[in-house]
C-alpha cells in the first residue's frame, strides 16, 4: 500500500500524542491506568484510505478504557462499534467510518488531555462520551473552544451541558434521578428512614444533593450522611455509624468499584438491612466483584432490555454475537448518540458544525430520535428527558424490579 507524506506525518503526530499521555488515573489501587493506556486501548482504529476512495469519517470515543471502570469504556466502545459495522456496508455518504479510541481512566485531568488531542485532530467530527461527569466537565470547555459535538451516553450530573452549545447527552440529569430514587424508597419501598454514603466527586455530590433535598419534601429522613474518597480500602468504620442512626436502607451515591465493596464489607460486619444505588452502581462488575453481598441491591437503570421489546432482544442477539459478551445499558446509549451523529452527517454532511446544529434541532417530541434507549429530544441546553428503570439483583443477574416508577 503506497503512503503518501501527509499520510506519514499525520501518524508520527497521532503516535506521539499518544504516548504523551501520562498522569495518575482514578483506580483504587493507585495505579497509573494512563500511563499504559497505549498498550491497553489503542488511540486510534483509524487506516488510511485505500487508492482512490475518500477519506474515513473519524468518530472519537472517550471513556474509561483502563483502570476500575475498564467495563464501561468496553461498553461504549463495543456499542460504538456495532453501529459502525452496521453502516461500513455502504459507508456514510460514500466514506467509511472509523473510531478512535481515547482512554481518560476515569481521571478529569486525562480526559482534558484525551479531549485535546480530539479536538486539535481536524479529522475528527464528534466526541462519544465521557463516562464520569467529572471528565465530561474537564472536556467541556475544551470541546466547546475548538467547536466540536460531545455527546455523553452517561454523564448525569446537572452541570455538564449548561453554558455548552457543543455539549449533549441521552440520558436524565441527577436532578431528575435523585428525585425518583428518593420517592422510590418513600412511595414504592414504604422506606422512612435511610442512610446515604456518597463519592466525593461531581456524580456522587450531585446525585446526594438532588436525593436529600427531594427526601425533605417527601417526608423521607436522611438519618445520617458519609462521603468517602475513590481510593478507599476499608469502608466499614464509616458503615459503623450509620447503624445506630438505624436506618432501614443505605442509599450509594457512586459507582460500582467502590459499591461492590460496600455491599461486601456491609454484610461481612453484619449489616443485613438493604442497599440502593444509582446508575454509577448499575455493571455487572458490581455483582461479579460483590457477589453474594449485591443481592436485593436496588439499582437505577437508564435502560433494561426485558423492558425494551423485539428491537431490544435483537439487538441485544448481534450484540453477544459479534462479542461475545453481555451488553448493558451504557452499550446500548453509545449505540444510540453515534446513531445520531452518523444520520446528522448522512442527511446535512460531514462537518462539526453541521453535526452541531442537526442535533440542536432535534428539540421536540414531533422530531425526537427513535432510539433503542427511547426517544431523545434537546432542550436549549442540550439535555433531554428520559425515564429511569429499577433494576434488582436476583440470583446473581439483574432484572427489572417488580415495582417500577410510573
Amino acid at each position: 500500500m503506497k503512503f503518501n507524506s501527509t499520510t506519514l506525518l499525520a501518524a508520527l503526530a497521532l503516535i506521539l500524542t499518544m504516548t504523551g499521555c501520562g498522569g495518575k488515573g482514578s483506580s483504587a489501587s493507585g495505579t497509573s491506568p494512563g500511563a499504559t493506556a497505549t498498550a491497553q486501548a489503542p488511540a486510534a482504529t483509524q487506516l488510511p484510505p485505500k487508492p482512490g476512495e475518500p477519506p474515513p469519517i473519524i468518530i472519537g470515543v472517550a471513556g474509561p478504557m483502563t483502570g476500575d471502570l475498564a467495563q464501561i469504556g468496553k461498553m461504549f466502545e463495543r456499542g460504538v462499534q456495532l453501529r459502525i459495522d452496521q453502516v461500513n456496508g455502504g459507508g456514510v455518504q460514500g466514506r467509511r467510518v472509523q473510531m478512535e479510541l481515547g482512554d481518560d481512566a476515569g481521571n478529569p485531568k486525562e480526559a482534558s488531555n484525551v479531549a485535546q488531542r480530539f479536538a486539535s485532530n481536524d479529522q475528527v467530527l464528534a466526541v462519544i462520551g465521557h463516562y464520569n461527569s467529572s471528565c465530561s466537565l474537564a472536556g467541556k470547555e475544551i470541546y466547546k473552544e475548538a467547536g466540536l459535538v460531545q455527546f455523553s451516553p452517561a454523564s448525569t450530573n446537572p452541570a455538564v451541558c449548561v453554558g455548552s452549545p457543543w455539549t449533549f447527552r441521552n440520558i436524565y440529569r441527577d436532578d431528575y434521578q435523585g428525585q425518583m430514587l428518593a420517592r422510590y424508597c418513600r412511595n414504592l419501598l414504604s422506606v422512612n428512614r435511610v442512610a446515604v454514603f456518597f463519592d466525593n466527586d461531581d456524580y456522587g455530590i450531585g446525585l446526594k444533593d438532588a436525593f436529600s433535598a427531594e427526601a425533605r419534601k417527601i417526608g423521607l429522613q436522611v438519618v445520617a450522611e458519609q462521603s468517602y474518597e475513590r481510593d478507599t480500602a476499608d469502608f466499614r468504620p464509616q458503615l459503623s455509624t450509620f447503624m445506630p442512626k438505624r436506618p432501614e436502607i443505605i442509599f450509594v451515591s457512586g459507582l460500582f468499584a467502590q459499591a461492590s465493596k460496600i455491599a461486601s464489607q456491609a454484610r461481612e460486619s453484619g449489616i443485613t438491612i438493604p442497599m440502593l444505588g444509582g446508575d454509577g452502581v448499575f455493571s455487572e462488575e458490581f455483582i461479579r466483584n460483590g457477589g453474594a453481598a449485591t443481592e436485593d441491591t436496588y439499582v437505577v437503570t437508564p435502560f433494561l432490555f426485558e423492558l425494551g421489546g423485539d428491537r431490544a432482544r435483537d439487538w441485544g442477539d448481534a450484540f453477544r454475537k459479534k462479542f461475545k459478551a453481555e451488553p448493558d445499558a451504557w452499550a446500548v446509549l453509545a449505540y444510540d448518540a453515534v446513531s445520531m451523529v452518523l444520520k446528522a452527517i448522512e442527511e446535512k454532511g460531514a462537518g462539526r458544525t453541521t453535526i452541531r446544529d442537526y442535533l440542536a434541532a432535534i428539540n421536540t417530541p414531533s422530531n425526537a430520535f427513535d432510539g433503542l434507549g427511547g426517544r431523545t429530544y434537546f432542550d436549549a441546553e442540550g439535555d433531554c428527558l428520559k425515564p429511569i428503570h429499577m433494576a434488582l439483583v436476583k440470583n446473581g443477574k439483574f432484572i427489572p424490579a417488580p415495582k417500577q416508577l410510573n
